[in-house]
């Protein structure tokens, strides 16, 4: 059995602290010199240790009279990384992401549906109206296809972050992650040829019917319209052999 080393001690220990609240987004770790008191250690050691939590988003370290190492909460991106990873190495296809996205994502639209507010579905109709901006006013815009990734992930994050079950959305929201990249990349590639912008007016109209049915708190038929939803969009974003692709053309 391997043993850590001391930064990787000090590293778990400021870890937990950290996950259990006991150091929160935006404070300051103690002065190095009180921290190395603490350990029993040198400074390269407890420096090696901050290395380790700086490479998780555990921590941002800040140079100055007023720096020092502050703790910050990692995103949704820093979990993709990761599991794209593993991903990568097994071989896994866009195909089977999406697939795996049916699955979760549905469940996080039934359980919002049944439990979100009516300042939930506003902002959700805002969204879709920068939406429709894109679709009817920007599409010459070098950025369309990327603003249209934007929103669209941001209409999802919404439902997602607030369907109130933290584990079924850090799911749903790395696989979301993951597929936007590609989404991103195929957008760019061929967002302008023809009939595509068609495609995307289609399921702008998507979106809105979703929310129409959410505002009638009806969780099943909102979890079955959004899984018909992503069946649909997988045809015009992993057309022609693309979703065979393995991820890690896109984490590469």
């Amino acid at each position: 059995m391997r043993i850590p080393k001391t930064a990787e001690l000090i590293a778990r220990r400021l870890r937990t602290e950290i996950a259990r609240g006991h150091l929160k987004e935006g404070d300051t770790l103690p002065p190095e010199t009180t921290l190395m008191e603490e350990f029993g250690v040198s400074r390269p050691t407890l420096r090696e240790a901050y290395r380790l939590l700086e490479a998780e988003s555990l921590i941002q370290l800040k140079r100055g009279a007023r720096g020092g190492a502050v703790v910050s909460v990692p995103d949704i991106s820093v979990a993709s990384r990761y599991v794209g990873l593993i991903l990568q190495m097994s071989g896994t296809t866009v195909d089977e992401i999406h697939a795996a996205r049916i699955i979760f994502e549905p469940a996080c639209v039934r359980i919002f549906t049944e439990r979100c507010t009516d300042d939930d579905l506003d902002e959700l109709r805002a969204c879709i109206e920068q939406m429709r901006d894109v679709t009817e006013k920007d599409l010459d815009s070098d950025k369309a296809p990327e603003l249209w990734a934007e929103l669209t992930g941001r209409f999802q994050s919404t439902i997602t972050d607030r369907c109130g079950n933290k584990a079924l959305s850090v799911q749903a929201g790395v696989l979301r992650d993951i597929v936007r990249t590609h989404q991103r990349h195929t957008l760019a590639r061929g967002a302008r040829r023809k009939g595509t912008w068609p495609a995307f007016r289609r399921n702008l109209r998507s979106y809105e019917k979703l929310v129409d049915i959410m505002a009638t708190g009806d969780g099943t038929a909102a979890e079955e319209h959004w899984a018909t939803h992503l069946r649909s969009i997988a045809k015009i974003l992993f057309g022609q052999g693309a979703g065979r692709a393995p991820i890690v053309d896109l984490f590469g």
